[in-house]
């Protein structure tokens, strides 16, 4: 089913400050930059009940996130300007109807938590603990489930994917065996993603292109069982060549590497499906 999401851009900058929301929705997500955390002082609505997400880069090769809830943003923010320093953008969830109340975002803090654990693509330090869910009555409670799906919806909208587990439509794996490693994935909208359990080979040739981004991925995404590398987690790329050089430690065309179990290459499935 489609969807109408409505985005208006303050400055003009895509990049820059925006809100958006759903159409026949009550979710309203805003978009704030660090740089510009004067516009809190221009939206009302920010000094309100409110669900937000920090988001940022540290020294990991995942993203960084923050999750967390307020009774006024435009004031809890002050904290996390003097406390927290990784993070660049923030996304505040509110409701376009009626206030949200605090145990409200309470429990949206805890859903998305929670989510965003078991997704693993972001790295929550400081979010130590999962709250418990607050008390709701069940008719709230299903309305705040409603809303969490179009914060998470608007969330994705935005370019943060902290929320999704990226999932095979129709199981068409593919599969690459070389160089010691036995990895199985699958392509989709988002990339070429390797998935859980997959080996990957331990060295790289002397040509490889990006060898300190390799190992920093695979102390981020491996563990060692019986000697060898095994993904523990799904990992997406942005390409399928960048997965397969990920997998085998070498520069290759991921779209002739990756075979089905038809032997089937990406590039027969895919590449040439409008011949």
């Amino acid at each position: 089913m489609g969807k109408t999401v409505t985005t208006f851009l303050v400055d003009g900058d895509p990049q820059g400050t925006q809100y958006a929301s759903i159409s026949n929705k009550i979710c309203q997500m805003f978009v704030i930059p660090r740089s510009n955390l004067a516009y809190l002082n221009e939206q009302s609505k920010l000094q309100k009940p409110a669900f937000y997400i920090l988001t940022g880069e540290d020294e990991s090769t995942k993203p960084q996130a923050y999750i967390g809830e307020t009774e006024n943003f435009r004031e809890r923010v002050k904290d996390h300007e003097t406390k927290k320093s990784f993070w660049q953008k923030a996304l505040i969830f509110i409701s376009k109807g009626a206030d949200m109340t605090k145990a409200d975002v309470q429990y949206l803090e805890y859903r998305a938590i929670s989510e965003a654990k078991k997704a693993d693509k972001f790295v929550l330090n400081e979010n130590k603990q999962t709250p418990k869910a607050p008390n709701l009555p069940e008719y709230q409670k299903d309305s705040m489930d409603e809303f969490f799906e179009d914060v998470k919806f608007l969330a994705s909208f935005s370019g943060c994917t902290i929320f999704e587990i990226t999932q095979p439509k129709e199981k068409h794996l593919f599969h690459a065996e070389n160089r010691n490693c036995k990895a199985t994935g699958f392509y989709s909208a988002t990339g070429f993603t390797v998935m859980k359990g997959s080996t990957v080979a331990a060295e790289t040739t002397l040509s490889f292109a990006w060898k300190e981004k390799r190992k920093s991925l695979i102390q981020e995404y491996t563990t060692i069982k019986n000697g060898k590398l095994v993904l523990n987690s799904d990992k997406t790329f942005n390409s399928p060549s960048t997965a397969a050089s990920f997998c085998i430690g070498r520069s290759c065309n991921g779209w002739t590497i990756w075979t089905d179990d038809n032997g089937q290459t990406l590039d027969s499935v895919y590449r040439k499906q409008l011949e």
